[in-house]
């Protein structure tokens, strides 16, 4: 499967906001968007006003950046999302955030969903007692998540957990810190997920 390999803060800076690639640097004083907000390149600087198909564009960009999906799996998502039932908008992000990789990237085992994709590609998930390493895999609801018995790994997992204290597990899981199990409660809802995309321009987008 492909892959992004541009550096992560010139991503950010394309789009102009902050798409958390880069873990705790994004959250201090490091971050390429405080200290360069304009878009890299020699012309960087010099934004020009976009055309309503390039704002949505630019908003479907930056959503599969944010996931960290090409673009043959993003569309193939959003089909997905066009056929469940519901509003097309919210089935799109409760695909993209049951992601194994982003779900242990919300378990605040990961320092990036970069990293928790890395964990699943390293076999160091299970999912109700199974090895899965794909990490386009979809969690449901009362789904079990593990570590592998690995010292190694464990210690990873809780300076991970030490660093990102200041932050929070989402509603639609469960973590039990001491024992490192996290379990799917519910499926995730869209204001939930943080975004700072407008995902209605997507569908507009697609819709055309």
């Amino acid at each position: 499967m492909g892959r992004q390999i541009e550096s992560k803060c010139k991503l950010c800076r394309r789009e102009g906001v902050k798409l958390f690639l880069k873990g705790t640097r994004c959250f201090g004083a490091k971050c390429a968007i405080e200290k360069r907000n304009f878009a890299p390149g020699q012309h960087g600087k010099a934004r020009t006003k976009l055309s309503d198909y390039g704002v949505q564009l630019r908003e479907k960009q930056k959503m599969k950046k944010f996931y960290s999906v090409l673009e043959r799996q993003f569309r193939k998502n959003f089909a997905e999302a066009s056929r469940m039932k519901g509003v097309t908008g919210n089935n799109l992000v409760q695909l993209m955030e049951r992601r194994l990789d982003n779900t242990i990237y919300r378990l605040m085992w990961s320092l990036s969903r970069g990293e928790g994709r890395q964990m699943v590609r390293h076999k160091k998930i299970f999912v109700n007692g199974v090895l899965v390493n794909v990490p386009s895999y979809l969690v449901k609801i009362g789904d079990q998540i593990t570590l592998r018995n690995d010292e190694s790994t464990e210690k990873r997992v809780r300076q991970t957990l030490e660093k990102r204290q200041d932050q929070t597990v989402p509603a639609w899981l469960e973590m039990n810190a001491e024992k490192l199990i996290g379990k799917i409660v519910r499926v995730p809802e869209e204001s939930e997920a943080g975004l700072p995309v407008e995902v209605q321009q997507i569908i507009e987008l697609y819709s055309k």
